[in-house]
């Protein structure tokens, strides 16, 4: 793993490694204010509340079909809330607040500028199978954040480094394996220097061999960034390592919240006992 600072947007000084996030530390970062997600009759997400602070990294936990990837997805203005308010850094994310403080949906225009504070990662690694691996990196930062090529193909080769594909530049998606897909996938998020990282089960689509090496990339990046993490995972080992915060879903609900140790050690919650009886 790289040794060198990452490649990714400025950030302060960090704390200590084994140091909690300070609660006096402001506003959070992500706001989920009694949101409501359906598709019809099915209620996805009913009134959710919950907050992430700013350098924070929560796992969201729980059995499949609770919810978990349907939040990074409203994040990442994929989908939109049936009702309530998602906030990041105060503002609202899939709204437009009018000066009389009521909210309207947002334009498209206002959700392309959300979107360039947040990255994400998903199970599918969704690369452009025409691009060489360096333009599959580049292509958002220049044509989205409107930065020199020149300057985004030094940040996306600092980038590959960083994953171990230094010499991948120009292959194409289909001579990689999925844990190289993955790995660029991961470098094409960073590249947009995003404030929160959105990651949906990004070992689930890897052979059992590959999981380790992703896994300890996404770690590294935890331990060396402030970048604020949203991760939805299956590998507990993982979630217990890297979070601050893990939260348990079930029905659309957070039925547990806590620290890892708290979580996995001592959960309060029956449901909570169950579903991890069964993964672990």
């Amino acid at each position: 793993m790289a040794t060198e600072p990452l490649p990714l947007r400025p950030s302060a000084a960090a704390a200590p490694e084994d140091a909690a996030p300070d609660p006096a530390a402001g506003p959070p970062l992500v706001l989920f204010d009694k949101v409501v997600k359906r598709y019809g009759d099915h209620v996805v997400l009913d009134r959710l509340d919950f907050s992430v602070r700013r350098g924070e990294h929560v796992t969201l936990i729980g059995p499949s079909g609770s919810g978990k990837t349907t939040i990074l997805r409203l994040l990442m203005t994929l989908e939109r809330v049936s009702d309530g308010v998602i906030r990041v850094d105060g503002a609202p994310l899939s709204h437009i607040e009018a000066p009389d403080g009521s909210l309207r949906p947002a334009t498209e225009r206002h959700l392309r500028e959300a979107r360039k504070k947040i990255g994400m990662v998903f199970q599918q690694f969704n690369l452009f199978p025409h691009m060489k691996v360096l333009q599959n990196i580049t292509e958002a930062p220049v044509s989205v954040l409107g930065m020199d090529r020149d300057e985004a193909e030094s940040r996306a080769r600092d980038l590959l480094d960083l994953v171990g594909l230094s010499g991948k530049a120009d292959a194409h998606p289909s001579q990689l394996s999925g844990g190289q897909q993955q790995r660029v996938a991961i470098a094409r998020a960073l590249a947009m220097q995003p404030e929160i990282l959105l990651l949906d089960e990004v070992t689930s689509a890897l052979d059992p061999e590959l999981v380790a090496g992703v896994l300890e990339l996404l770690s590294d990046i935890a331990r060396n960034t402030d970048i604020t993490m949203l991760c939805v995972t299956h590998e507990m080992n993982f979630a217990r390592d890297v979070s601050e915060k893990v939260l348990m879903f079930d029905n659309g609900h957070v039925i547990e919240s806590g620290s890892p140790e708290k979580i996995f050690s001592d959960p309060a919650h029956e449901r909570t006992r169950e579903f991890l009886a069964a993964v672990l």
